[in-house]
């Protein structure tokens, strides 16, 4: 390295390569996606997902959580982790929208359809991603609910929407109220923020939307494709997974 790249490497800031060092080995990069269903897992539930041993999930936990990445909760003796946060969940989807797609062998069935309910409709840490996530988004700009001024907001027309819905998004917070995540599967914005989960719970609370399994898939009920329908204009077509 010559002189000028070493005084590069010591200027002062945010060290990036950091981050990028926890991420780019495979197996943290599988829990980090795992862990984006909002849930806190366990170092045996992650390492049977990933396929290591307990062990190794350990390791690689433990610098997650040195890193800031993941934090550590603890109920007796069990020792839970989970996404340090939203901010974390919406870097972790922002990266996958980004990065290849790999070719493993040849899927069985059921797991390629795992996957297209994951593409039409899934939870995104705590707010609504896929093909349906980029829709309900799409559909509130184009009726003014949101929109990109000075970045993706919420309108009045939007608060008064969310208040008809019943819906109350919390304030006082660090958390901010509106933000655009980019979906790895549409690779286009889907809503995020203090809203976007909102709107979220308020879709599993009414009966919306309902789990599949114990992915981070979910599936709109009929319930949901009226109210849908009815509130933002969303087609059955687009709402029912092919």
């Amino acid at each position: 390295m010559g002189r000028m790249d070493t005084q590069r490497a010591h200027v002062a800031g945010p060290d990036l390569a950091t981050v990028a060092k926890l991420l780019a080995d495979g197996t943290r990069a599988g829990f980090c996606l795992a862990l984006l269903d909002g849930r806190a897992w366990t170092a045996t539930e992650l390492a049977r997902h990933v396929g290591v041993a307990p062990s190794t999930a350990t390791e690689h936990l433990h610098a997650l959580v040195r890193g800031n990445l993941l934090a550590e909760e603890r109920q007796g003796r069990h020792r839970y982790v989970r996404l340090a946060g939203p901010h974390v969940a919406e870097l972790i989807e922002s990266l996958a929208s980004m990065a290849p797609e790999r070719t493993p062998a040849p899927r069985s069935l059921p797991a390629s359809g795992r996957r297209q309910a994951l593409a039409h409709a899934r939870t995104c840490y705590d707010h609504l991603a896929g093909t349906v996530g980029v829709a309900i988004t799409d559909a509130m700009l184009d009726r003014r609910l949101l929109d990109l001024e000075h970045g993706l907001g919420l309108t009045s027309a939007g608060a008064t929407w969310l208040e008809d819905l019943g819906i109350t998004v919390p304030t006082g917070t660090r958390r901010p109220s509106v933000r655009s995540c980019l979906d790895w599967t549409e690779r286009r914005p889907h809503l995020a923020g203090a809203v976007g989960a909102a709107l979220c719970r308020h879709a599993f609370d009414t009966g919306w939307i309902t789990p599949i399994g114990t992915t981070r898939a979910v599936a709109v009920t009929l319930l949901g494709r009226q109210a849908l329908r009815r509130r933002l204009g969303l087609s059955d077509e687009l709402l029912s997974q092919k």
